[in-house]
Parts: C-alpha cells; sequence; structure tokens
C-alpha cells in the first residue's frame, strides 16, 4: 500500500536533546519546534517511473570517484527507480548491458547515484532518510552531503555510509581540507542487528558549529570545530544531498564469492527540516554580524559602551545596530563583537558563570552554537545563556544555566 505524503506531526512532545541543538521529538516526523519542512521526497511514483527531476539529478561514469569503486553509474530505470509501493531503488546489478568501460577496462557492475546540486542545497537544518540497506561484501551504500565541487575544501557531511563486511555499524563523518579522504574525523554505531534487516533512520542535526549524527533518533556522534585539530572548519555555507551505491573500493573492498547480485537500497523517504523557524533563509552566521535579541525582554546582548576590554560582562541593552551587538559565528566555533569573543568568565562551566568578552584565545569554552529552537548553546558544557534573575531591565546579565527552553533563554537574530 502507498504511503500518504508526509504532514508535520499535529502534537508532538517536545524534549530537549543532549547538547541542545534541537528541541524535538525523536521520531520519523519532524517537530516543529525545528524549523519547517523545507524539501522532501516520498518517492509515491508509479512502479518502474524515473526519480522526480525537478529534485534530482544523476552522477553517470565508470571513473571509480576517487575510491577506485568498480561500478559505472547509470541514468537507467534498470538500477533507479520508485518501485509504486512508496519507495526509491537504488540497485547495483552485476551486468554491463551497454558495453560500459571503466577505470580498470570494461566495467563488471552498474549501479546509480542521485544528486540534489543544482536542485536543493541549504545551510543548517536536520537532513534525514528512511533508508534499508543492500547487504554483502564489497557493498556500499551511503547518505551524504557535499558542499560544492571544489572537495575537500567545500567540505563533506556522511550522514549514513555503510561496508557490506560491516553490516550492523553506520559511519557518519566529515571531510574537509586537512583532514579528508582517511583522515575523516567520524564517528559509528553498532546496531544490535544487521542494518539490511529494516528500514532505519539515518540524520543529521546541523546549526553553527556543530553536527550531530543519529540513527534512529539515538545520537551517536558530533563534532566541532575543536575536534578538527586545528583545521578549517568548512560547515557554514549550503550543501546538497546525495544517495548511493557503490561496489568495491579501497574501504569495503572488492564483491568476492559471497556477494550475491543484484543489490537494492530502498529509500522510504528524504525528508529536511530548516535549522529554525524562517525557512532556511536565514545568511550563515559566520559571514555576517547579527544582532541577538531576547525573546523574553526584546533586548540584545551588548558590549557595554562599546568596551572591548578583556572582562567586560556583556549586558543585555536596546537593540541600537551598533558594533557592539552585532556578533559573528566564526569558522573556529567562537562568537564574537568588536574583536573580542564571547566567554564564559574564568572559563567555568557551572550555573551561574557570568559571561564575558576576552581576548580569542582557543580555549574550547569560546565555542557556541545557536540551535534550532533558539537556544545560545556553550558547546563545552552543554548549557545556555540565561538571562539572569528573569530582569528584562537594560543592563541585565547574562550567566549559564542549564537549557530549560524557557523564553529568558531564547534568543533570535536581528
Amino acid at each position: 500500500m502507498r504511503k500518504a505524503r508526509f504532514m508535520l506531526a499535529a502534537a508532538v512532545v517536545a524534549v530537549t536533546l543532549t547538547g541542545g541543538l534541537f528541541a524535538a521529538s525523536r521520531n520519523d516526523q519532524a517537530d516543529a519546534a525545528v524549523g519547517a519542512l523545507t524539501w522532501s521526497d516520498e518517492f509515491n511514483g508509479a512502479a518502474g517511473s524515473p526519480v522526480d527531476g525537478a529534485k534530482w539529478k544523476f552522477d553517470i561514469g565508470g571513473g571509480g570517484f576517487g575510491n577506485n569503486e568498480l561500478q559505472y553509474y547509470t541514468n537507467s530505470t534498470n538500477n533507479v527507480r520508485q518501485d509504486g509501493a512508496g519507495h526509491l531503488a537504488i540497485t547495483a546489478r552485476k551486468e554491463n548491458p551497454a558495453n560500459y568501460q571503466c577505470h580498470y577496462g570494461t566495467c563488471q557492475y552498474t549501479s546509480g547515484r542521485i544528486l540534489t546540486a543544482d536542485k536543493f542545497s541549504q545551510t543548517y537544518g536536520r537532513f534525514e532518510a528512511s533508508i534499508k540497506i543492500p547487504k554483502g561484501q564489497g557493498i556500499w551504500p551511503a547518505f551524504w552531503m557535499l558542499g560544492g565541487n571544489n572537495w575537500p575544501s567545500t567540505g563533506e557531511i556522511d550522514i549514513m555510509e555503510n561496508v557490506g563486511k560491516e553490516p550492523n555499524t553506520v559511519y557518519g563523518t566529515v571531510h574537509g581540507p586537512g583532514y579528508s579522504g582517511a583522515g575523516g574525523i567520524g564517528g559509528n554505531k553498532v546496531n544490535g542487528a544487521p542494518l539490511g534487516d529494516a528500514f532505519h533512520t539515518y540524520a543529521v542535526e546541523w546549526s553553527p558549529n556543530l553536527i550531530k549524527w543519529f540513527l534512529d533518533g539515538q545520537q551517536y556522534f558530533s563534532v566541532d570545530p575543536s575536534k578538527i585539530n586545528g583545521n578549517q572548519w568548512v560547515y557554514d555555507h549550503n550543501f546538497f544531498m546525495i544517495l548511493n551505491v557503490a561496489v568495491g573500493g579501497y574501504w569495503p573492498g572488492n564483491p568476492d564469492g559471497s556477494t550475491s547480485f543484484p543489490q537494492t537500497m530502498l529509500v522510504d523517504w528524504v525528508r529536511v527540516n530548516a535549522w529554525n523557524n524562517d525557512g532556511g533563509t536565514t545568511p550563515p552566521p559566520s559571514t555576517s554580524g547579527n544582532a541577538l535579541k531576547s525573546n523574553f525582554s526584546n533586548r540584545c546582548i551588548d558590549i557595554p559602551n562599546a568596551n572591548a576590554t578583556d572582562g567586560v560582562r556583556v549586558q543585555m541593552w536596546d537593540c541600537n545596530g551598533s558594533g557592539a551587538q552585532k556578533w559573528s559565528f566564526n569558522s573556529d566555533g567562537t562568537l564574537s563583537a568588536l574583536g573580542k569573543c564571547f566567554d564564559p568568565a574564568g572559563g567555568a562551566l557551572t550555573n551561574g558563570t557570568p559571561i564575558q568578552i576576552v581576548s580569542c584565545n582557543g580555549n574550547p569554552v569560546q565555542r557556541w552554537t545557536l540551535s534550532g529552537a533558539g537556544d545560545l548553546v556553550n558547546i563545552s558544557a552543554n548549557k545556555c545563556v540565561d538571562i539572569k534573575d528573569w530582569n528584562a531591565n537594560n543592563g541585565a546579565q547574562l550567566q549559564l544555566w542549564d537549557c530549560g527552553g524557557t523564553s529568558n533563554q531564547k534568543w533570535t537574530k536581528a
């Protein structure tokens, strides 16, 4: 039975996830506490029909794609099609119906690789898909994103990768300048049963200076600028999505006598939500200074008298557009204005720690993210910036406090 089109849940219990990135329930329904749904494909086409050309394009060829892969990617419905039951089917086959030539000679396999480049891309948000992966030695399914065509300088975010020799393990990784290829930075989760036995939901939640990976709603890895060993953080611009099934390559190894063909990756749906409620249109914080306005007092975070001296405590003040209220999320994870960094006083990460400005010094306690739910979160402490004593007046002080979802902890860029 073909499934109905996706609808936002009418009633979803909101919980704060570890790290405060998104206030959201962890099921396969998006929560309005993240941003609005910005893109989706439910694959409800007729059996054997091609993918929606308004949403997807094809990579075609057999050049190995930098990984010594063995397949030739085609645009044939023999490899990429909708199955009539609400799924996308990407099928790897041990065949060569058109005498395709690969980097190693006549190709032995065909498969499919589709992407949203030139169709859809977005900065920040939740990117997720429900997928039943294929199985077998040498089979390499992936759901991932690229930040442009200048790899690795424009970055790569691997939402889901699996290699057939490890049927229970999902990998999530980032690749960028100085940490590409085998040097990518990532984590993995071992499932209790082979991932190819059932559909599973694979997701990343991405906000300024923070990316988190989830398997079936459970976080298993996160990365922020402090984890990339002094290299460049390149995750502050639009990325597009890719789905593919590779055959062979340096990482999975080649198929062997135990590998059966064809092998099909079924995708139930792919959905993207904005990182906040502006529809995904906010320019990256790292490229422009913005005021941070309190939802509680309607005032802005301010450096008193534009005094950029180390140790000056920030305050709340009437929004005035001055440089003392223009805060930039930088590629090293810091939040700065007037050349100084937002900082928990004394490096303390306990409830009640005042917020000050000091010289940017590379200390991980100076790294922050603005979540889709409007929380300004210290990544090291997993605590929120809070208006002390619920003071709605000019001069109110800021502090770190446990994230509670209250209005004195909610911020919007202005």
